[in-house]
């Protein structure tokens, strides 16, 4: 009796040893759940301030890029301005210019969490301030019609060293900035990891907390009957059933949660990588502007220096008066030439093809090729092609050829060897010829050769190239009726075929006699009666007086809306000279008007604008005369007007 009490009493010590046990147990673990639990979410609000931080630097990045175009656009506006004297751009410069103050704004707001970078905004703050007093003037100036003050002080502008200070503040922003995201990546990264863990861990705790549940459980009812037992073991499996549920459901919305959230970041990356290709694009533009206005002022200086000596020289020296006066009409073509590259360069004026011999054309350049790519690097002429012609135009033949060079030059590095060679079709030895240029460099993989002839696409590093040259030669190959071919192996070097039409023997006898020459050849023509009708005083008399000087009668008219008056009163002409784009009327507006009065008029357009000579159906039938021209061409295009008008007064 007394062991049975005892067995009773270690029953009862071991039943309550092991309900405290178990009671201790759970406390435990409710502690350690806690703990896990806390530390989770801790690390979830440390990935998410990181992933804030992140989206911060992204948007910084992006305003300063943003802050950067509104600038440029705001000081092309303004070029356009001081030259134009539109007072739409100059409200283009003044909405750019504020759309770039409240960048700055933001900038400012955002960066003030950091010392560094709010110093450098600090300094950009007042840079701009400087800049925007230079702009203003020039735009105030501009706004009075003080056409050459605008345009000096914009000059002026456009070379102050304060442009320098603002790209650099800008690049040492967005670099600052970088070098900020890596580090807050980095951290996202690390948060991550530490998430991750400690999802992990949560759910292995869960799972033992489960186990350990469960045999807790079969631990106290070991004494309770089967029924009991087995009722209990079913409601523990099915708790651990929910736990499993829960604990699946909990990791697929966080992982549901994390797509989202990655599906954010890229987006956000693919609009700052956008944003920074249209930075690139505005930086070339701003280099090409760059060199245009160099070499115009270069160009400029040429013939104002020699007009000027010419007026010293004029009464004294005649002779030395003619030498200058040859310079100005020199630096003056070389100037006009230069507006029609950069034209046919953006696709605005159509290209100027003649039969151009491709063997002596390609020896003829060589020497400024072999210049261009330096003497460590071997050129090699390879021309099989003697007698043959294309008819292409010479300038952009040799611009495409010279970019080939430059790009061969650029992937060998400064050292190998470069062969240009020409061949002929074996097939049909009239059909096509082949301008090949092989070089000894690093090749290109196929991934390059895909996106070769893309605008703005570069392999080069920043600064080094615009991306353009290749474009340039595609579109030149297609406009001569060829096609271009590219074979690159990397590592082994790169082969590029211009293939061009090859000039029918005929075709020289039918090109178009333009030199001087032939013009002095040919009769003079009867003296006319012309309409002169141009807006700008200037051109208006020079126009004038080379059209007396040819020998015929000019009336000047400097308002295209008064042209229907002159034609009447002065019982009709024999040839209308009208300008192009005239304020008030166009001339192929006032040309239509006077035609319906007057049908049988001849017109001839003069135009500086190349891009109007592309717009056929506002010229009709007209002949049209580029500016600048020279007396000689003047004279070519009056004969061909008087030319077609000797049939009808021959009908009459």
């Amino acid at each position: 009796m007394f062991e049975r009490d005892l067995d009773h009493d270690n029953e009862g010590r071991r039943e309550r040893l092991r309900f405290w046990l178990t009671v201790g147990l759970g406390a435990v673990l409710t502690g350690v759940v806690g703990a896990l639990i806390m530390l989770m979410s801790r690390a979830n609000d440390n990935y998410d301030r990181s992933l804030s931080w992140q989206a911060h630097s992204l948007e910084v990045i992006s305003q300063t890029r943003s802050l950067d175009a509104a600038l440029a656009r705001a000081e092309a506006a303004l070029g356009r301005f001081a030259v134009g004297l539109k007072k739409e751009d100059g409200r283009v410069f003044q909405q750019q210019w504020g759309l770039s103050q409240q960048y700055l704004a933001l900038l400012r707001r955002n960066v003030r969490d950091n010392s560094e970078q709010a110093a450098l905004v600090k300094t950009l703050t007042a840079e701009l301030d400087r800049r925007g007093t230079q702009l203003g003037d020039a735009a105030l100036s501009a706004n009075y019609n003080q056409t050459i003050a605008a345009i000096s002080k914009y000059n002026a502008a456009g070379h102050d060293a304060a442009l320098l200070r603002i790209d650099r503040l800008l690049t040492e922003l967005i670099g600052n900035e970088r070098a900020i995201l890596a580090n807050r990546n980095q951290l996202a990264a690390a948060d991550r990891a530490s998430l991750n863990q400690a999802i992990l861990l949560f759910t292995v705790l869960a799972a033992a907390a489960a186990v350990i549940a469960i045999a807790a459980t079969v631990s106290l009812v070991r004494a309770q009957s089967e029924r009991r037992a087995a009722r209990r073991e079913q409601l523990a499996e099915s708790d651990r059933a929910m736990l499993l549920e829960a604990a699946v459901n909990e990791r697929t919305a966080e992982l549901a949660e994390a797509n989202s959230a990655l599906r954010s970041e890229m987006a956000e990356r693919a609009a700052a990588e956008e944003q920074l290709r249209q930075a690139q694009k505005m930086e070339a533009v701003g280099q090409l502007t760059g060199g245009i206005a160099h070499d115009f002022n270069n160009m400029l200086a040429v013939v104002v220096g020699g007009l000027e000596l010419a007026q010293r020289w004029i009464g004294e020296a005649p002779e030395k008066a003619q030498r200058h006066i040859g310079n100005a009409m020199d630096g003056a073509n070389r100037a006009a030439d230069l507006t029609r590259r950069l034209l046919a360069f953006a696709r605005s004026e159509p290209a100027r093809p003649e039969m151009t011999p491709i063997d002596a054309c390609i020896a003829g350049f060589s020497e400024l090729i072999g210049r261009t790519i330096g003497d460590r690097i071997a050129l090699t002429l390879d021309l099989q092609t003697e007698g043959l012609a294309c008819w292409v135009d010479k300038q952009q033949f040799e611009n495409a050829l010279l970019n080939l060079a430059v790009n061969a030059r650029d992937a060998m590095d400064g050292h190998g060897s470069l062969t240009i060679r020409t061949l002929r079709d074996e097939e049909d030895n009239t059909a096509a010829l082949a301008v090949e240029v092989i070089d000894t460099g690093c090749g290109m993989s196929p991934e390059v050769l895909k996106r070769v002839f893309d605008p703005f696409y570069t392999t080069k590093p920043a600064g080094q190239g615009t991306g353009l040259g290749m474009s340039q030669v595609f579109a030149f190959c297609r406009q001569s009726g060829g096609e271009v071919q590219i074979h690159s192996v990397e590592g082994e070097g790169t082969r590029v075929a211009m293939l061009l039409p090859v000039a029918k023997p005929h075709a020289e006898a039918a090109a178009p006699a333009g030199g001087s020459d032939a013009a002095a050849s040919e009769p003079p023509t009867d003296a006319m009666r012309i309409l002169v009708v141009e807006d700008d005083e200037r051109v208006l008399t020079a126009t004038v007086d080379a059209v007396t000087e040819l020998g015929h009668q000019a009336i000047a008219c400097d308002d295209p809306r008064a042209a229907a008056g002159l034609v009447e009163a002065h019982g009709g002409f024999d040839l209308i000279l009208s300008d192009v784009l005239m304020p008030g009327l166009t001339g192929p507006e006032m040309v239509a008007e006077l035609k319906e009065r007057w049908p049988d008029l001849s017109v001839l357009f003069v135009t500086g604008y190349a891009g109007d000579a592309s717009e056929f159906e506002s010229f009709g039938d007209h002949d049209v005369l580029r500016k600048p021209f020279t007396l000689n061409a003047l004279e070519q295009a009056i004969r061909r007007c008087g030319d077609a008008r000797a049939p009808e007064r021959v009908a009459s």
